[in-house]
């Protein structure tokens, strides 16, 4: 059992090993902070934003070689430059390989889902991903958006971003609104005369008269809210 002191600053400040490891840890840091530097560079990556899940796993294959060499003492630098090359020959691969083939391609990325089809909800596709509908309807609002008849496309990216795609403003319909306060007046009941918006699927129905738990033509659910009919904000 080692020996220990209460306030023993030399244990606490360096550990096990000598002042003098600083300058070594220095050393080690520059140098694996360019072995980064150069690896990072191999992948053709100029810019890291949106990663996607195989860009991801080198970046956390690259992280966890580096660090360890950085202030570890007892492990060595050619171990972690190995995991280097090894990781890298094998992200280079796969994305040649992913190049080539379709298939390969859609097994490493996924497929880009379409989320919004001439301003409803393409659900049968949006249920499949993990993508909440709050969510959703925030990446809408940051990008101007009231509601869904000003959207003509929309689409979930393989590297998680959502494009979108607006209708001209005279094209602008009728749609279910993102607009928190407007969407949480939703209801199972229709109070009157005029165009509501399914809240499941995005389907906008007209009603003359009031109805009780009328079901959508598109979806079968009963939940609506008064649809909104405005341009897009620019």
């Amino acid at each position: 059992m080692n020996d220990y002191e209460f306030g023993d600053w030399q244990r606490i400040l360096f550990g096990e090993v000598p002042g003098t490891f600083l300058l070594e840890v220095l050393g080690r840091t520059l140098l694996m902070f360019v072995v980064i530097f150069v690896a990072l560079r191999a992948t053709g990556k100029r810019t890291v934003r949106q990663l996607s899940v195989v860009e991801l796993v080198l970046i956390i294959g690259l992280g966890s070689a580096a660090g360890d060499p950085m202030f570890y003492h007892d492990v060595g630098l050619l171990p972690a430059l190995l995991v280097f090359i090894v990781v890298i020959i094998s992200y280079r691969t796969l994305t040649r390989m992913a190049a080539r083939s379709p298939r390969v391609e859609t097994l490493l990325e996924g497929k880009v889902i379409n989320l919004i089809d001439e301003g409803e909800f393409s659900y049968h596709d949006f249920g499949k991903e993990d993508l909440a509908q709050d969510e959703f309807f925030m990446e809408l609002r940051s990008a101007g958006i009231e509601h869904l008849g000003q959207v003509r496309k929309a689409y979930l990216e393989t590297n998680g971003t959502i494009s979108v795609f607006f209708y001209e403003d005279k094209d602008v319909k009728p749609g279910l609104p993102v607009l928190p306060e407007l969407f949480a007046q939703r209801t199972k009941s229709v109070a009157g005369k005029g165009e509501y918006a399914c809240t499941f699927c995005g389907n906008i129905q007209s009603f003359d008269k009031p109805a009780a738990q009328p079901a959508c033509d598109r979806c079968g659910h009963d939940t609506w809210v008064k649809a909104l009919d405005s341009k897009r904000v620019t």
